[in-house]
C-alpha cells in the first residue's frame, strides 16, 4: 500500500470525472453550516471550529448511524436561499475534484419542514445547481428521492414530483434512507409511474440490508443503476446477473467503510467486481458526513486496492458511459474525457510515474 507520488496524485485531480451518487444534505461546507445556522438561529452541536470533524461519521456501527447526522444539516436547509447557496457550492466544490458531470440527489420533503413547497424547494436547487453549471462548467443535474421510511402516499408523491421536474433538471429517481424492513415491492407502484414518465431509474440496497434487496430492487423496480451495492458478492447467481447486464454499481467506498458494510478500503469489493467485469463508478456519497472529495476517493483506491492509472482512468470513463444523460450529450462528455484521459496518461509516462 504505497501511497502514490505526488505526480500520480496531481493526474488524478486533473483526470475528468462523473459523479453520480452525491447527497445535497450530505455535502455542506462546514463553514457554510456554521454559517447557516448562526443566521438562523439553530443550535448545533459544537462550535465551528470543530463542526466538520464532528459531522463526519468515524463511529457507526451500521446505516442508520450514518443517517442520523442529517438532522443537523437539514435544520439549515429549509429555506429558499440556503438551498440556492448550497446546491450552488456543491457544484463548484466537485469541479475542484476534476468533476465535469455531476448528479445530486436529495428527498425535497425533507426541506419542507419549514413551510417551503415542494415545488419551491426544486426551484431553489435547481437555481443553485445552475448557477454552479454556469461558474465551472460542470454540468449538474438532480435526482430526486422518496425516502423509505415515510409512508404512502410520500413514495407516489415523490415520484409525482420528480416527473413533474423534468424539464427542470431532474434526471432520474431513487428510494434512499433505511434499508432493512423497507422492502421494494412497497415502491413498485412509485418506480413503474416514473419509468412510465421517463425518467432513469436508480435505488439504494445491497448496503444497510443484504443482496437479497438488491434481487428484489432489480425485480419490483427495475432499476438502471444500484447505489452502493455492497453486499452483491452474497449472491453469486446476482452478481453475475448484474454483470451480464451491465448494471452500473454507484459505489461509494469511504462511506461503506464508516457503515461497516466493507472492513476497510482494502477489503472492498469493489475491486472484485470491476475484475468480473462489472460497471464500476466511483463516488463520494456524502462530502460531509465522510470528509472525503472523489479525488480522495481515486487516491485510495490507487493505495489500497493498487489500481494504476489507466484502471483509475477505465472508472472514470464508466462514470460518463452510466450517466442519466441523453445519449449525445453523455458520449460528448465520454470522448472529451477519453481525450484527456490519453493526454494525462502520457504526460505520466513522460515522468516516469
Amino acid at each position: 500500500m504505497t501511497p502514490p507520488t505526488a505526480a500520480f496524485a496531481e493526474a488524478v485531480r486533473r483526470l475528468p470525472k462523473a459523479e453520480l451518487h452525491l447527497h445535497l444534505d450530505g455535502s455542506l461546507r462546514p463553514a457554510t453550516l456554521a454559517a447557516l445556522a448562526a443566521e438562523r438561529g439553530v443550535a448545533l452541536p459544537v462550535g465551528a471550529d470543530a463542526l466538520g470533524d464532528w459531522m463526519r461519521v468515524d463511529e457507526a456501527r451500521r446505516l442508520e448511524d450514518y443517517l442520523a447526522r442529517f438532522e443537523v444539516t437539514l435544520a439549515v436547509m429549509q429555506d429558499a436561499p440556503a438551498l440556492e447557496r448550497i446546491a450552488r457550492e456543491l457544484v463548484e466544490d466537485v469541479a475542484g475534484d476534476g468533476t465535469r458531470y455531476v448528479e445530486i440527489r436529495f428527498c425535497p420533503a425533507l426541506n419542507a419542514r419549514g413551510g417551503l413547497s415542494l415545488d419551491e424547494v426544486m426551484a431553489a436547487v435547481w437555481r443553485g445547481a445552475q448557477a454552479g453549471e454556469a461558474a465551472t462548467g460542470t454540468v449538474a443535474r438532480l435526482i430526486v428521492c422518496l425516502l423509505k421510511s415515510i409512508p404512502a402516499p410520500h413514495p407516489m408523491e415523490m415520484a409525482e414530483l420528480a416527473v413533474a421536474c423534468r424539464g427542470a433538471g431532474v434526471v432520474a429517481f431513487d428510494a434512499a434512507g433505511p434499508e432493512a424492513g423497507y422492502p421494494a415491492p412497497q415502491f413498485a407502484e412509485a418506480f413503474a409511474y416514473a419509468r412510465r414518465n421517463d425518467l432513469w431509474i436508480t435505488y439504494h440496497a445491497g448496503e444497510g440490508d443484504g443482496a437479497s434487496s438488491m434481487r428484489a430492487a432489480i425485480a419490483h423496480c427495475h432499476p438502471d443503476r444500484i447505489g452502493h451495492g455492497t453486499r452483491l458478492r452474497e449472491d453469486p447467481a446476482l452478481e453475475a446477473y448484474v454483470v451480464d447486464h451491465g448494471i452500473p454499481l454507484e459505489v461509494c467506498p469511504t462511506s461503506n467503510v464508516q457503515t461497516r458494510v466493507a472492513p476497510t478500503f482494502a477489503e472492498h469489493p469493489l475491486a472484485r467486481h470491476h475484475a468480473l467485469g462489472g460497471v464500476v463508478t466511483l463516488n463520494t456519497d456524502n462530502r460531509l458526513m465522510s470528509g472525503v472529495s472523489l479525488v480522495d476517493e481515486y487516491l485510495r483506491c490507487a493505495e489500497h486496492l493498487g489500481f494504476d492509472f489507466a484502471t483509475l482512468g477505465a472508472l472514470a470513463l464508466n462514470g460518463f458511459d452510466a450517466a442519466f444523460l441523453p445519449l449525445a450529450q453523455r458520449r460528448a462528455l465520454r470522448e472529451a474525457a477519453a481525450r484527456e484521459l490519453a493526454r494525462l496518461q502520457q504526460e505520466l509516462a513522460g515522468a516516469g510515474a
